[in-house]
């Protein structure tokens, strides 16, 4: 009886009690659900559970704790406008919390699909293709759910839904001057949607933009991040690979080919080089052995232009390959060949020589 009196005259502190004890089951129950998480975490298989583990870090569950004051608060002797306030509330407080876990639910998700598809791998096209895809896909389920709360949110207000005609009757002005307003933001999302499906970049893609070498890192609803090789980020609007021509080295394979260009003289031997130039790919692993090619491709009149080119897995290798094959070519060159180095010749004629010296004589009157 002591308890149904202290209820009944102190309804607003039980509510508040309630909630803590709610609150606090809900907090055992978590460290429970994180304690069953990280047991099958440990098993490589479970990619699903180590996900949820990391994901769902930092998530309290509000929802919970707020769905059972919610119930309890209509039983409470509170007067009916407070219990309306306070339901509102929790109601608000409710959708709040299970939007954030679904956005977090859908970053499991993700985790685990990327799990079945490697970018690690010397031949990544398909698993690059795919990611791609879902990145793009997750975001515009983020802002789906989002959005939906939030309308969920107005709806669950009377005024909101009172004035519900005169805000559709509005909307068709409202979007034509929203439209305007964002339509360099609209076009920019239909083509993130057109660059996920039709590809013609990838998370990962070796690409030349704006005369800078990298590779494609971020692909966002409204942008891209390029990372540049010298780890610098290039930020384009998403509209810039539908509207501008721009190159991709990787977009039907990973492979990419690299070249080496040596300006050497005439006098130096071809076949000596074309042997230590084999030795020199057959000596690395960065070389995937699919191509190679050793071409004279120019000509001067001092020099002429010997082009080596080879193949690698990806085009961080192809780099790395490059610098590699091109200091050992140069090596071989100064250590058998220095005479050939590139040099520029000069030829005196007799007879000039000759007339030059009697006219120096002449002039100081020897």
């Amino acid at each position: 009886m002591k308890l149904n009196t202290f209820i009944d005259s102190h309804p607003l502190i039980t509510a508040v009690v309630i909630f803590i004890f709610a609150f606090l089951l809900t907090l055992a129950g978590r460290a429970i659900l994180f304690k069953f998480l990280k047991h099958y975490s440990k098993n490589e298989d479970q990619i699903i559970f180590e996900s949820m583990q990391k994901r769902l870090q930092g998530s309290f569950f509000i929802f919970v704790p707020c769905i059972i004051v919610h119930i309890a608060v209509s039983y409470l002797d509170i007067e009916m406008e407070h219990v309306v306030w306070i339901q509102k509330l929790l109601e608000v407080a409710i959708i709040i919390s299970m939007a954030i876990i679904i956005i977090r639910l859908i970053n499991v998700f993700q985790d685990v699909l990327f799990s079945k598809y490697d970018i690690s791998q010397a031949d990544n096209l398909k698993a690059r293709k795919a990611r791609t895809q879902i990145m793009y896909v997750k975001k515009i389920a983020m802002v789906i759910v989002a959005v939906l709360a939030v309308a969920i949110i107005l709806l669950s207000f009377d005024s909101v839904r009172k004035y519900g005609a005169t805000i559709l009757t509005g909307a068709g002005v409202a979007g034509i001057i929203i439209g305007f307003a964002l339509q360099k933001t609209l076009a920019n999302l239909f083509a993130g949607i057109q660059i996920a499906f039709t590809q013609p970049i990838k998370i990962d893609d070796a690409v030349v933009v704006e005369n800078e070498w990298g590779w494609i890192e971020e692909i966002n609803l409204t942008y891209v991040v390029v990372r540049i090789w010298d780890m610098r980020r290039l930020v384009l609007p998403i509209t810039y690979f539908t509207e501008t021509p721009f190159q991709n080295w990787t977009r039907s394979t990973a492979q990419i080919l690299g070249s080496v260009f040596l300006y050497i003289d005439y006098t130096l031997p071809l076949e000596p080089l074309r042997k230590h130039f084999d030795e020199v790919l057959e000596s690395t692993s960065m070389w995937d052995k699919d191509a190679k090619a050793f071409q004279v491709t120019d000509t001067s009149e001092k020099t002429m232009t010997i082009r080596l080119l080879m193949t690698a897995k990806n085009s961080p290798t192809a780099w790395d390959l490059r610098c590699y094959v091109r200091e050992h070519m140069i090596e071989f060159i100064q250590k058998e060949f220095p005479q050939c180095l590139p040099r520029t010749r000069a030829t005196l004629e007799g007879n000039l020589f000759s007339n030059n010296t009697n006219a120096v004589e002449q002039a100081f009157g020897h």
